[in-house]
């Protein structure tokens, strides 16, 4: 049985470019908020609404996107998310000469309405190229492409943007100068920094409308789902949302997905803060960063071989537990072993989003299947709100002796718990 067909190779290869496009902008954000918390002055907590905003887009416009592409086509959805992700990339330029935070989150705010469009055309897309039996897999080929764009956006944030902001200059015991410079100092640091934060998006604004021409001169493919749904009143959207929540496994799922992206997003983000408090500065820390992307790369290629021969949902609950266990090792070390553990953690949550996603829309009728992606898609939200939340808990410095950015990925370590047991539920249901 073909993975791909080749009568699809197409469209799956432009498509499958897009997982990186968003995958880029993802992990080129991460280190920003980090970069913003000094530059800016912010506490932990307030420079993670960051991950706020950007997640938040997400899950204001998962559903618009799933009524768009219903009514419309997934080719007209992808071009509307590629249009508002530009928008979003170029509203740094002003949001840069404002030298405002609330802009910044704004711009990012817009750009992922984009991103939302984007995976909640291209996820069930690809999972419709093909037989079911293998849509899981296939999926979790396409996302393995993600991790490619993520580590592109932290090369940039490592190599470009991080080593040139003047904003993380230190002393020799590895102490921020910054905050201890006049007001006048500070504002001319601050707009030099704000203008490498901002040419990468520039960029990638650039890039986005390339891709947005290329998908408008290809052909795309209709979906099932949008030859089967007809304007009868069994497919309206109401009746699709009834039959999607009495659907366990998919309910499950939505709640499973959003535990793991609060998870990943915690993880990744705040590495450099668990880094910074064992005096690693914010460039050498993003590399810390980008082993655990690498890490996260190669679990995705060998947990979509693996499936070859086991079950997603089996895979699901052993990489659950891997992850919950390295998760204990960043809590419980203090020092270079908690922070490998930290990063450890990246290699088990690689097959979680798609292999979540996949069994989730498994049992789930042709015509429901853009809504119910966009639920999935809306789950990211997790993102949006734990993130502050893991924030608080770093600001208080030390909790009964142990550092705080340790005992912070207790929430995390929460998360992976309730993907273990979703692996264990979904395989009985």
């Amino acid at each position: 049985m073909k993975l791909v067909e080749k009568k699809y190779l197409l469209p799956f290869a432009v498509i499958t470019l897009l997982f990186a496009l968003w995958g880029f902008a993802n992990d080129l954000t991460n280190p920003m908020v980090a970069a913003f918390q000094t530059l800016m002055e912010l506490s932990a907590a307030k420079a993670s609404l960051i991950q706020f905003a950007f997640y938040g887009g997400y899950a204001t416009m998962a559903i618009p996107a799933a009524l768009f592409i219903r009514r419309y086509s997934y080719k007209k959805g992808i071009l509307l998310g590629l249009a508002l992700y530009a928008v979003g990339a170029f509203l740094f330029i002003p949001a840069a000469a404002k030298q405002s935070f609330t802009f910044f989150c704004f711009s990012l705010y817009i750009l992922t309405f984009g991103l939302a469009f984007l995976e909640t055309t291209a996820n069930p897309f690809i999972l419709s190229l093909g037989d079911k039996e293998n849509a899981t897999r296939r999926l979790n080929l396409a996302q393995a492409f993600n991790p490619l764009g993520s580590l592109s956006g932290m090369a940039v944030a490592s190599l470009i943007v991080l080593p040139n902001l003047l904003s993380d200059k230190r002393d020799a015991a590895g102490n921020i100068l910054f905050p201890m410079l006049s007001e006048a100092e500070k504002a001319e640091i601050r707009l030099h920094d704000l203008a490498f934060i901002r040419d990468p998006y520039v960029i990638l604004g650039c890039v986005v409308l390339v891709m947005f021409v290329v998908i408008a001169v290809i052909k795309v493919p209709s979906s099932n789902a949008q030859q089967a749904n007809t304007l009868k009143p069994e497919h309206s959207t109401l009746n699709s949302i009834r039959r999607l929540f009495s659907n366990r496994a998919y309910r499950e799922g939505v709640v499973a997905q959003v535990f793991y992206v609060a998870a990943q997003i915690m993880v990744w983000t705040f590495i450099i803060h668990y880094a910074d408090h064992l005096g690693i500065n914010k460039a050498t820390a993003q590399n810390y960063n980008i082993a655990a992307m690498c890490l996260f790369l190669i679990g995705r290629f060998f947990s979509t071989w693996l499936m070859k021969y086991t079950d997603g949902r089996r895979l699901l609950t052993f990489f659950g537990i891997g992850a919950a266990l390295c998760s204990l090792g960043a809590i419980l070390i203090v020092g270079k072993a908690g922070l490998y553990c930290l990063v450890g953690i990246s290699f088990f949550m690689s097959l979680m989003f798609p292999t979540i996603y996949g069994t989730a829309l498994e049992q789930v009728s042709t015509e429901d299947t853009s809504l119910g992606a966009a639920f999935l898609v809306m789950a990211i939200v997790g993102g949006a709100l734990m993130p502050p939340l893991q924030g608080m808990i770093i600001d208080c410095g030390l909790i009964l002796g142990h550092p705080a950015v340790n005992v912070s990925y207790c929430l995390p370590l929460l998360c992976f718990a309730v993907v273990t047991v979703y692996g264990i539920r979904s395989r009985k249901l």
